[in-house]
Parts: C-alpha cells; sequence; structure tokens
C-alpha cells in the first residue's frame, strides 16, 4: 500500500503529501521524523474525541467523559487502528527499528496514528482531523459501553447503590510469601444477596479487584 493509498482510507486527500510523509517517518529514520506531529495530533485527537463523547453521552459528568476518553485514547487503542490500517507496512524506520521489530511495536504504531492526525490538521483544519478521527476511532466510538474502563470494585459498587443494597465487605483471609513477594488472599461478601467471592493477588488491591470482578459476574445473573 502507498501513501496515497492509506490516505485514501483514512478519508483525507493531502494538498501536501509531505506532511503524511513526515507523519509516518519515525526518528531512527532520519532527522524529519514525526514527534513534533505527534505532539500535534495527541492534542487534536484528544479534542476531538472529548467533542464525539459529549455528543453521544449528554447525560455524563465530567469524570465520566474523560475516563471514557482515557479508554479511547491509548496505546492499546491506537496501535490496534495502527494494524486495522495498515501503517506498520508504510511506515519508514531506521535499519535497527526494522530489525528488532518496530513496525509491529504498539508504542510505535500508536505515536503514529497520533502523527497523522496532526499532519491532517495542519493540511486540512480541525474539520479534516475530525472526520480523520471518526473514520479510524468510527468502531471504537460506536461499540464504546459507558462502563468502559471501570475497574470491578467500582463498577460492582454502582449496580448494588443503584438498587439500594448495601455495599460489599472485604477482607483479607490470608496471606503468604515472603514479605517481598507476598501472596493475598481476600474475601468479598454481600450478606443481602448471599454472594461470597475470593480473590488472590500480589496486593491486597489486586485480590480485592478479582474477588470483585467475581462478585460482579454472580450479581449480574
Amino acid at each position: 500500500m502507498d501513501l496515497e493509498a492509506f490516505a485514501q482510507q483514512v478519508g483525507h486527500r493531502f494538498h501536501d503529501p509531505a506532511l503524511l510523509r513526515r507523519a509516518l517517518t519515525h526518528r531512527s529514520h532520519g532527522s524529519a521524523h514525526n514527534e513534533r506531529l505527534e505532539f500535534l495530533g495527541d492534542s487534536v485527537l484528544n479534542c476531538a474525541i472529548a467533542l464525539e463523547l459529549y455528543r453521544r453521552f449528554p447525560q455524563l459528568p465530567e469524570g465520566e467523559l474523560s475516563r471514557l476518553r482515557a479508554h479511547l485514547v491509548n496505546q492499546d487503542t491506537l496501535s490496534t487502528v495502527a494494524r486495522r490500517f495498515g501503517v506498520g507496512a508504510i511506515l519508514l524506520l531506521g535499519e535497527g527499528e526494522l530489525r528488532s521489530g518496530g513496525c509491529e511495536r504498539p508504542s510505535i504504531l500508536a505515536d503514529a496514528v497520533e502523527a497523522v492526525v496532526g499532519a491532517v490538521f495542519l493540511d486540512g483544519g480541525y474539520d479534516a482531523a475530525l472526520g480523520v478521527v471518526q473514520t479510524v476511532l468510527g468502531d471504537a466510538l460506536a461499540n464504546i459501553d459507558p462502563a468502559a474502563g471501570k475497574d470491578p470494585k467500582t463498577m460492582l459498587q454502582e449496580f448494588l447503590q443503584a438498587r439500594h443494597i448495601a455495599l460489599p465487605k472485604y477482607v483479607v483471609v490470608s496471606t503468604s510469601g515472603a514479605a517481598h513477594s507476598q501472596q493475598f488472599a481476600v474475601e468479598c461478601t454481600i450478606p443481602e444477596l448471599s454472594v461470597r467471592t475470593a480473590g488472590s493477588g500480589n496486593s491486597r488491591r489486586v485480590a480485592e479487584q478479582e474477588a470483585a470482578q467475581r462478585a460482579y459476574e454472580q450479581v449480574r445473573k
């Protein structure tokens, strides 16, 4: 796939194709790399996603919108988008990065997506950049769950509060292992629903989250 075909995929015809080439050039390839465009694109992308979420979820408060935005604008999501649109195949990398698999490295792929958004913004303005964001992140936006990104303890707490059920209790039932590598076993109980679940992990927090996840799965049934 060449740069023009990629531009067609993301939905923008570049007046200055050199901007797109720079957006897809890693710093290992030369001095005309994409880091400044990545800096710009990060801000444009966050603004565009904020606008989309603001429109789609008119009842959500600021904190919830921020959480959803963070769930969408992160390395995992952006690198997945990059793979779907074939960014790795057209990235310009130095020989060392090529040999070490840089074209598949999530951080490099995610940075390239941000740089492309920055390039589109410079080439066509905010509306053009918003259109590209809607194209490349359209599926993620369409399928996002307002609960996305919440940890299990929060989801369980909100589920119970909405039904006026007393909040769960978490108790450490045992610890094991050396001081530097302890394992915690935690029990989560919801007496009103006769729910009792267990969780374990290398910290109390991890163990509580696991127990909460199991309790949440039970109460939802």
